[in-house]
């Protein structure tokens, strides 16, 4: 999301900087030419708020658009404390009840504490979707407050030169067995272990093959489950991926079985791929970019044998449906720039280069 945005402020002559708060090498190839990365070289979000205030001090941006929780609240104590007239805009990417709900670490169960009592002190709210923005607007209890909804920018033309790669891992070249396909972090809100099971009851009408593309902390767990459903041979974890859109390509259909999604990417890239979808209807994304089912298959959560039974409709069905030009215009990357452009109250034509537009990364 950051990438993009600021690759389109750029392209409207705005000075960028992308500050992220821990260094990370494998990220600085993504950063746009005419963007500034700056380093702050903290351990950890929480300790980059000195660093950053530093930051503020010395570079006086005009606007800090900050995203993820961590770097929310330490955005607007950095301000606070660096003295100056500077716009903070938080985007929230969390249903952050849900996240909080059953999270196994005290600190993401006290986020909702943490985010009522410092998030109103930024000059702007962003969700990014109606379901994340109502969660938002309970969680600070500031019914007057205006929080606004902007999709993220995933559509774009770096996302088309991407898709038109061709795929090349002879792991699933090689294979002729039709492909589903999941695409996240191994994170215990994905739910993997109920799509393996899915799988495993789907392996009893149609042999095919399931590919998961990511990792995580949960990638021993779901090993191991996968050994125990006798899967070995059916199921292959490929890691992180440069690019995961010529493996969509190949696909037959993409599998989603969070417990808990904002506005999951995947799908997203999924629809613009023209990829069939079978979704869990978790809170709160995927119902809203699937426009309540109409482009996608929504199962409940945690319903291994429903999962199971619409990924086998889905390979048996002739084809896949079209994606109307309309339900992808929401995620395009000119029309969400014109919208941040709004919120942050920038003329990029009058100003030119003389406005900033600063991105802040937990990374």
């Amino acid at each position: 999301m950051f990438v993009n945005l600021a690759r389109g402020f750029v392209e409207r002559g705005l000075a960028v900087d992308l500050v992220q708060a821990t260094p990370d090498d494998e990220f600085r190839h993504a950063v746009p030419e005419g963007v500034r990365l700056i380093d702050l070289n903290a351990r950890r979000a929480l300790s980059s708020l000195f660093p950053l205030v530093g930051y503020f001090r010395q570079e006086r941006p005009q606007v800090v658009i900050s995203g993820a929780i961590q770097t929310n609240i330490v955005a607007v104590w950095a301000k606070r404390l660096a003295g100056i007239p500077v716009k903070i805009v938080l985007t929230e990417h969390n249903v952050i009840s849900a996240i909080a709900a059953d999270a196994p670490m005290l600190r993401t169960r006290i986020t909702p504490f943490v985010v009522r009592r410092f998030y109103p002190w930024a000059d702007e709210m962003v969700a990014v979707s109606q379901g994340t923005a109502q969660d938002l607007s309970r969680t600070i209890a500031e019914r007057n407050r205006r929080i606004h909804v902007i999709y993220n920018p995933v559509l774009g033309p770096e996302f088309w030169r991407r898709a038109a790669e061709p795929l090349s891992d002879s792991r699933i070249v090689s294979d002729t067995r039709p492909m589903v396909l999941a695409v996240g972090r191994l994170h215990y809100h994905k739910d993997y272990p109920t799509l393996l099971r899915a799988f495993a009851i789907l392996c009893r009408n149609i042999d095919a093959r399931l590919v998961f593309l990511g990792d995580g902390e949960e990638h021993k767990a779901l090993e191991v489950l996968t050994q125990e459903l006798g899967l070995q041979t059916s199921v292959s974890f490929l890691g992180n991926v440069a690019n995961p859109l010529p493996y969509m390509k190949r696909a037959k259909v993409l599998a989603l079985s969070s417990v808990v999604e904002a506005l999951p990417t995947v799908l997203i890239e999924a629809l613009a791929m023209n990829l069939p979808i079978v979704a869990t209807d978790c809170p709160t994304g995927p119902r809203e970019i699937l426009c309540d089912g109409a482009y996608g298959v929504l199962v409940p959560v945690g319903d291994s044998e429903r999962v199971a039974e619409s990924i086998l409709e889905v390979l048996r069905a002739p084809s896949a449906r079209v994606i109307p030009e309309q339900v992808l215009e929401r995620f395009q990357q000119e029309k969400v720039i014109e919208q941040y452009l709004a919120v942050i109250g920038v003329d990029a034509a009058r100003h030119g280069r003389h406005a900033a537009a600063e991105a802040m990364l937990r990374r």
